[in-house]
């Protein structure tokens, strides 16, 4: 498989994502990193904007989701069952582990798959490896030094992506 540290896609936040677009690029199960991806560290309570994605999402026939997370905490359990949404915990990205898993649960091959997350050692990497389009999503709240200091690590590759012309 690839390795990559360069995203297929950027985008602002996966609700710019749309089955449509999913689709024209041949995704049918689109993966989600959970912590500041979908909400921040800090809560378990989406934006409006973000629960009307992920219920849309959720009861879409056209794109399949599924959250994989590195978190081992039961939040992220508690927070899919309450959307109806499958998840995995525990993914240990950026190895392949949780993403085969995933892949095996849908049935589904990777080229048929993407990855949405906040960062580009787990969530791109991962994805990237694993033969999967790799959408990186801009992080919700970088809200401590570590993610800040991470975040700047993070620029050379998101600079050659939109170099790329790969943001959305």
């Amino acid at each position: 498989m690839a390795f990559s540290f360069l995203p297929s896609m950027i985008v602002r936040s996966i609700t710019d994502l749309t089955p449509e677009m999913l689709l024209g690029r041949g995704i049918e199960l689109l993966m989600l990193d959970f912590d500041n991806t979908i909400v921040p560290y800090t809560t378990n309570v989406p934006t409006p904007e973000m629960e009307t994605w992920l219920r849309q999402m959720a009861g879409s026939s056209q794109i399949k989701i599924c959250v994989v997370s590195n978190s081992k905490k039961d939040r992220v359990k508690i927070f899919c069952k309450e959307y109806g949404i499958d998840c995995i915990t525990h993914a240990r990205k950026p190895f392949s582990k949780g993403i085969f898993q995933c892949l095996e649960q849908f049935g589904m091959k990777a080229e048929q798959c993407a990855l949405a997350g906040d960062q580009i050692y787990t969530d791109v990497l991962g994805a990237r490896s694993a033969g999967l389009q790799a959408i990186l999503v801009t992080a919700i709240d970088n809200h401590t030094i570590w993610l800040k200091l991470r975040h700047v690590a993070e620029m050379p590759f998101i600079w050659a992506a939109r170099k790329r012309k790969l943001h959305v």
